[in-house]
């Protein structure tokens, strides 16, 4: 199945994307755009896309503004930055709507997203995520979980010994004197501190399209939340045996199956490659 090589979009402020995107052999069932979490990058997607790719959908991945191979100072990690992007990459790459799927923070980037641009969006997939108020201390967690790594790495191996996945490593560059975060501390820090300042329940609200929230039996999703998520007439919840925050990643095999359930269940029109 062709890749296209990474390619950027350039944004209003100066900021820069940069992308990928698989097409299937024969015309797409539809068109899956995945969305990253906080210091993650588009390849922690890979295996999801390639099987997804495999089943005849579309995918385009993407690093966030202040991420991976995309613009690492940009002049805005807001919110409502993140929502505009991941709107513009839709209109330039795909004729909307599309399946949005997006992991902690790009969960919540898909969901504004499909709350605030509904024709974009037919259905959302949200893993490990969800509208509720961070705490008032996830900046400082953030922060101290970054200071927390061992940087320079000197190997690979050692990364992801570190991180407990081969994807985390494949994160660093090479410099020379070992292997460095693609991300910056600072930008990461501001990146969650708007969380902690309101829930986004109105937004979850006004959900119209189908929803998938998965989260991992070991993950981070309060209880009382994902309960409550339940209770929204467009959703299925589902927990993932075995996992933790990074769902994706620990169970790679049960979340695509339960995505490609869910696909199958929710069928769109196909859109055009």
């Amino acid at each position: 199945m062709p890749t296209a090589p990474p390619t950027t979009l350039h944004r209003p402020d100066g900021t820069r994307l940069a992308y990928e995107v698989r097409t299937p052999p024969r015309p797409p069932a539809s068109t899956v755009v995945l969305l990253h979490g906080l210091a993650g990058h588009r390849a922690e997607w890979d295996f999801l896309a390639a099987s997804l790719t495999a089943a005849g959908h579309r995918t385009i991945t993407y690093d966030a503004r202040g991420h991976g191979d995309s613009t690492r100072r940009p002049p805005t990690t807001t919110r409502a930055a993140h929502v505009a992007d991941a709107a513009a990459l839709i209109t330039s790459l795909s004729p909307p709507p599309v399946t949005l799927v997006g992991q902690s923070l790009g969960g919540h980037t898909a969901l504004l997203l499909a709350a605030t641009h509904p024709h974009l969006v037919n259905r959302l997939i949200l893993l490990e995520a969800g509208p509720w108020q961070a705490p008032a201390d996830l900046p400082d967690r953030i922060a101290h979980w970054l200071d927390t790594w061992p940087v320079p790495f000197p190997t690979l191996a050692a990364a992801t010994a570190f991180f407990g996945h081969e994807a985390w490593a494949r994160s660093l560059e090479h410099r020379a004197d070992g292997w460095w975060p693609r991300v910056d501390r600072d930008v990461m820090v501001e990146s969650v501190r708007e969380l902690t300042t309101r829930d986004h329940w109105p937004e979850w609200s006004r959900l119209r399209c189908p929803t998938l929230v998965i989260r991992g039996e070991n993950g981070t999703m309060p209880e009382p939340d994902f309960h409550r998520m339940r209770t929204h007439p467009t959703t299925h919840c589902v927990t993932i045996p075995n996992a933790g925050h990074d769902v994706h990643l620990d169970q790679p095999a049960a979340v695509h199956e339960t995505i490609e359930d869910f696909l199958k269940f929710h069928h769109p029109k196909p859109t055009a490659p």
